[in-house]
């Protein structure tokens, strides 16, 4: 099994697994240990609320799983942002791959949340997951909450404050926007994550 797709029971499971069929990746839904231990590689997508994706992945005895997995793991959106140690959506605690903890975009006159709609890409490093998607590249994000920008922040977007776009810490990385949603940007994106080494 090359690729897993975690099946957190959100909606947006599909419409990723179809962005992969375009780039000619075949992923396998998996919704166990055993499963996700087979996979060279695993995406965890997620849309919704934090709490309810926690006790998804409990549910499914896959918390301690995806925090051992050793191979690269990709978070899409809500995925992403479990990832972190905590989300202050219902402060739940996450999978503590990235040391920090997920907040509420504050409002500002004129910019409304949630953050709904397309925004540029601002690199803030070098990584082979952002090969071919250039400085101020657009994507296309939905959500009220978002990591800060950090020493693992590849790529950041703005709405009325920085945040963390995309993000890397060792063999795991994510991105806040949906690169199912995000044209060419997500498809190089996802490309680029097929190809990568983890390192």
């Amino acid at each position: 099994m090359r690729l897993a797709v975690i099946d957190s029971g959100v909606a947006n499971i599909g419409s990723v697994c179809y962005a992969l069929g375009r780039l000619g990746v075949q992923a396998t839904l998996v919704r166990s240990a055993d499963e996700l231990a087979q996979a060279e590689r695993a995406l965890l997508p997620g849309v919704g609320a934090a709490g309810a994706a926690m006790a998804r992945l409990r549910e499914l005895d896959l918390v301690d799983a995806i925090r051992a997995f050793p191979r690269p793991l990709f978070g899409i959106c809500l995925g992403m942002q479990l990832l972190f140690e905590r989300s202050a959506e219902g402060d739940v605690e996450g999978l503590g791959l990235i040391p920090d903890e997920v907040r509420k975009l504050k409002e500002f006159p004129g910019v409304r949340v949630p953050h709904m709609g397309w925004n540029r890409l601002h690199r803030e490093r070098d990584s082979a997951l952002l090969n071919d998607i250039a400085e101020g590249a657009q994507a296309y994000f939905v959500h009220s909450y978002a990591g800060p920008v950090g020493d693992y922040t590849l790529a950041s977007s703005t709405h009325g404050e920085a945040f963390s776009a995309i993000v890397r810490r060792g063999n795991v990385a994510g991105a806040q926007f949906h690169p199912e949603r995000s044209a060419a940007v997500g498809a190089q994106l996802l490309k680029n994550f097929m190809e990568w080494d983890g390192q």
